[in-house]
């Protein structure tokens, strides 16, 4: 660990420091500080504890067990557009081609939660 806190305070003194950061507070949606760099001195003591393993809450090392060794990543495409007929069709027509995930584009309002009709 003392290695580790060597070399990062290295790069913080050497190489972030020679860039100029823009000036602004950077955090999650969530209002979460976000740093410049993470590193494992960034993780909990018990790590294995805490990621969990492939197919295991928190899901963090993937939601199969066998990850994708056992399926191929989802691709995914990003339509919708007209009436919901049409973007039925569309979307079938998609599955029927190949596409193995899809992601719905939504009007505005309806994205903000309000009846759109």
């Amino acid at each position: 660990m003392g290695q580790t806190r060597e070399r990062l305070e290295r790069w913080q003194r050497e190489v972030f420091g020679r860039g100029t950061e823009r000036d602004e507070l950077f955090e999650t949606i969530s209002g979460e500080p976000v740093k410049p760099l993470y590193s494992e001195a960034d993780l909990p003591a018990d790590t294995e504890a805490a990621i969990g393993l492939p197919g295991e809450y928190p899901y963090t090392r993937g939601v199969y067990g066998s990850m994708y060794r056992g399926r191929l990543w989802t691709m995914r495409q990003f339509a919708g557009y007209g009436t919901a007929q049409e973007t039925n069709a569309r979307f079938r027509y998609l599955l029927d081609h190949g596409q193995t995930g899809l992601s719905t584009a939504f009007d505005m309002p309806s994205l903000m939660g309000h009846d759109s009709d």
